[in-house]
């Protein structure tokens, strides 16, 4: 197969990937609409290009993070069918680990745009 047609049949993967996770995953899908909130905010109260950038960065980071967590447990689930406490410990801490990042998302959201939220609400 050459190159750039593998490179496309990689791409058609990876958007099965995405579609599975819109139409599979509700976490998936809060996280995604939180995100366009945020850029559609950020739009609004005026934020500079490194802000965006890094509101950008910050909800690729929860988004990868929420992917790799539906992955693992796909993967859990079928290696171990049966309930099995290593299987629970993988998925509680790939579970961990999106909360890990949306904390993080919500301080750096607030770090970024809350000082203009408070200007026009007060």
């Amino acid at each position: 197969m050459r190159p750039l047609r593998r490179s496309l049949v990689s791409f058609r993967f990876a958007g099965r990937g995405l579609r599975h996770l819109l139409l599979t995953q509700p976490n998936f899908v809060i996280h995604t609409l939180a995100a366009v909130l945020v850029v559609v905010l950020a739009a609004v109260l005026g934020a500079t290009a490194v802000e965006t950038g890094l509101l950008t960065v910050t909800i690729g980071l929860v988004l990868v993070c929420e992917a790799f967590n539906t992955a693992l447990e796909a993967a859990v689930d079928l290696a171990s069918p049966e309930y099995h406490a290593l299987a629970k410990v993988a998925k509680d801490v790939a579970a961990g680990g999106v909360l890990i990042a949306a904390i993080v998302a919500v301080i750096v959201g607030l770090i970024v745009l809350g000082p203009r939220l408070l200007a026009r609400v007060w």
